[in-house]
């Protein structure tokens, strides 16, 4: 997949401030400091179009990205971060919610996972939603850099086991440093939104 234009189109924080466009969309969830924002920025391969940050829990809105004029990238807050507050964290999940459950033009969802540590609760919580929902969804395990590739293959088998994933469904490996793994995941993007961009 050639990425030829990508733009910041908005920050919400309810369905009222969503872009009115009926272009295909596929969401990123995943705890607080797993990546979203650098995976976004390594994908199309633009360096500060997604801001990132060390600090966790810092990303507070859906923040919609439009790539190529045809479809979006969206980021979701991280879930997971202890030091933001119960009431945050309560306010978050209202409006993740409201737009996982309610947006029309949600194609797919990209579950990142730190291939670094076994999957939190927040994780299995999030992939038991996925599995349920009826939607097309990928596990991508983030910062494959940070860890021998001798270990690829372990760290992957108890990401597989924790969050229950069966036979069929595989785990994509990325880093942000390296773009492995980007062209694998290109591919699944490309199947997703074919059929509406074929509409």
């Amino acid at each position: 997949m050639k990425i030829i234009t990508a733009e910041y189109l908005v920050s919400a924080v309810n369905a009222k401030q969503y872009p009115k466009s009926s272009k295909p969309e596929i969401a990123l969830v995943g705890r607080s400091n797993v990546g979203k924002s650098s995976f976004i920025n390594k994908f199309i391969n633009r360096k500060g179009l997604a801001r990132t940050s060390s600090v966790p829990g810092k990303t507070q809105t859906i923040n919609f990205y439009l790539i190529n004029e045809a479809w979006c990238f969206v980021d979701l807050p991280g879930y997971g971060f202890a030091k933001v507050s119960k009431e945050k964290k309560s306010v978050w999940g209202r409006f993740i919610d409201e737009y996982l459950h309610t947006r029309p033009h949600l194609a797919g969802i990209m579950q990142l996972v730190d291939i670094r540590h076994e999957p939190t609760a927040d994780d299995v919580l999030m992939h038991e939603w996925l599995a349920q929902s009826g939607l097309p969804y990928l596990v991508i395990a983030t910062k494959a850099d940070k860890i021998p590739r001798s270990k690829w293959d372990k760290q992957k088998k108890i990401i597989k086991e924790k969050l229950a994933l069966c036979s069929a469904e595989s785990i994509m490996i990325f880093s942000a440093q390296t773009g492995e793994g980007r062209d694998k995941i290109a591919s699944w993007v490309e199947e997703l939104i074919k059929p509406v961009e074929s509409l």
